[in-house]
């Protein structure tokens, strides 16, 4: 009896040694870890000011949600209507605001952005004896004044690191809109209106220079307004709605 209680505890002294080696070896390996000393954190007093300045340069996709009407074929033979993306630009003046703590921001950021959107239609030819359909493009280009406002909501900085996601609206007015513009029944286009309303979202990371902050935003936004004018063309006819949406990449410099 003595000898198997002899054997339980050397048992058990060996293990109570085993788990002490065990969390000794993990602090060795973790000592350094923790006694690692933060880097230098560049341009510390950016978080301290109310109000910051800068500049953003980007390039877009734009494109329509389009929705053609319920009776597109039976009145007007139209087979399909397909919507792409054109690429673009943009440039920028960046204005935030801190609201009381560095983690959430207002963000203004007017805009002169660039845009193309195509329309691709398919009719259905109306000489029984061709069996080709005829197709159809119609491109429409906008030069815009882009008023974003944005909630930013922001990560404490790591080092020189933060990232940031964004939620806001924006309003945009469309200098090149052909809205009052006479129709040219020749050779029609698609008329859109002047101003729109947008929805917005977004997020980004920014890294943090000596001097100013470099940042990489994506954004998506999505008018929420019906931006098509029927003037009753051969292109208008068969439209019911026509939807702006775009994506955004910017690259943002504040100081």
């Amino acid at each position: 009896m003595q000898s198997e209680q002899y054997k339980k505890r050397i048992h058990v002294d060996f293990y109570m040694r085993k788990k002490w080696h065990i969390v000794l070896l993990l602090f060795c390996i973790s000592g350094p870890l923790i006694a690692q000393k933060e880097k230098p954190q560049n341009y510390r007093r950016f978080d301290e000011r109310l109000i910051h300045f800068g500049f953003m340069l980007g390039f877009n996709s734009a494109n329509f949600t389009a929705f053609p009407k319920v009776d597109a074929y039976e009145s007007y033979g139209l087979k399909s209507l397909v919507a792409k993306s054109s690429p673009g630009g943009q440039v920028g003046i960046v204005s935030t605001l801190k609201l009381g703590t560095p983690v959430v921001r207002l963000r203004l950021v007017p805009t002169l952005s660039f845009q193309e959107r195509v329309l691709q239609y398919t009719f259905a030819n109306p000489d029984p004896n061709e069996t080709k359909d005829i197709y159809n493009e119609e491109r429409v280009n906008s030069t815009n004044i882009d008023l974003p406002l944005m909630f930013q909501f922001r990560t404490l900085r790591y080092n020189n690191f933060a990232s940031y996601v964004l939620l806001g609206g924006q309003y945009t007015i469309d200098l090149q809109s052909q809205e009052d513009a006479s129709q040219d029944f020749i050779d029609p286009f698609v008329k859109i209106k002047r101003f729109d309303y947008f929805g917005q979202v977004g997020g980004g990371v920014e890294f943090f220079a000596p001097y100013f902050k470099f940042g990489i935003e994506f954004k998506y936004s999505r008018s929420f307004t019906n931006s098509f004018i029927q003037d009753f063309t051969p292109v208008s006819k068969p439209l019911d709605k026509l939807f702006n949406n775009t994506w955004w990449v910017s690259f943002i410099f504040e100081g």
